[in-house]
């Protein structure tokens, strides 16, 4: 093991958390960091990414227009932030819907474009980019729908948080969604072959990939990676949160352009729901990881 590589461990034991990373040079090869990076891991919202690559192609290939309109109506209200979250239909652009989806995780956004694109395109993605270890299982009401079966609550109830809050921790534990083996889930590694291929142009059409990279650059959420690094570097990620995991995968660009892929994800020895010690451990580890690499 290398000295990076414990640093990272203890660091993430620290926080009381697993931590499982992968970093490497966007276009570079010769040098990686690898924490457990091949070990199998619950994606959770991190799987809108591969669904912002397969919009994206349905787009361009023309068998979706990103300016049409849709409604997003009351099936899609599962809480949440944006339009989920909303008491009334909402009529939106596809492409607004795709912003939505990666910039503040809206999972009504996301589930729209999934039901509008089906899964095949998905699993296309995943297929041409050899992601051979992805799996994307259905969408965020799937996720919820799966997590009801298990605790035998009604997921669409309004108390359906109260509940879930009440539930006893083996239970939350043994949920399916929390099995990598059950749910979407991926590699580290996976996941920075993802990165790579959008920052290279070969995950979709350059415009597309720009837009993907444009977007994620939006994410409004701070406190994982971007709280790792300098105001000169410039952050575009994606999270991903269930009870006990917190994840964030996003390229770093550095003010000298050099840009670097990672991905960290993580399971917690507790499931409160507000773990900030594990959230400023993913950016500190994705710090540790490519400071490494830039020292090579």
């Amino acid at each position: 093991m290398t000295h990076t590589a414990r640093r990272i461990i203890d660091l993430f034991d620290e926080a009381g958390a697993t931590g499982y990373l992968h970093a490497t040079e966007i276009g570079v090869n010769a040098h990686e960091i690898d924490v457990a990076a091949d070990e199998r891991v619950v994606l959770a919202s991190v799987f809108k990414v591969p669904i912002a690559v397969a919009f994206e192609r349905e787009v361009s290939e023309g068998r979706l227009s990103a300016a049409e309109h849709t409604v997003v109506g009351s099936r899609y209200r599962i809480g949440g932030v944006g339009t989920a979250g909303f008491c009334d239909d909402v009529r939106a652009s596809w492409r607004d819907l795709a912003h939505l989806m990666l910039t503040l995780s809206d999972n009504a956004a996301t589930d729209v474009i999934y039901h509008r694109i089906g899964h095949a395109p998905i699993a296309a993605v995943l297929d041409d980019l050899a992601l051979s270890h992805t799996q994307v299982v259905g969408c965020c009401e799937d996720i919820l729908a799966s997590i009801g079966a298990d605790l035998q609550i009604d997921w669409r109830s309004p108390d359906f948080d109260t509940a879930l809050g009440r539930a006893e921790p083996e239970d939350l534990r043994n949920l399916a969604v929390l099995d990598p083996a059950r749910t979407s889930s991926s590699t580290p590694r996976d996941m920075t072959r993802l990165l790579d291929a959008i920052w290279t142009d070969r995950a979709a059409p350059a415009d597309a990939c720009a837009r993907i990279r444009d977007t994620m650059s939006q994410q409004v959420w701070p406190h994982r990676l971007a709280a790792g690094f300098p105001a000169g570097a410039r952050v575009a990620g994606k999270t991903g949160t269930l009870p006990g995991v917190r994840n964030e995968i996003g390229v770093i660009t550095y003010p000298d352009e050099r840009a670097y892929a990672v991905a960290v994800f993580t399971r917690s020895r507790t499931l409160e729901p507000h773990l900030p010690e594990v959230d400023r451990a993913i950016g500190s580890a994705a710090r540790i990881a490519i400071d490494a690499l830039r020292e090579r």
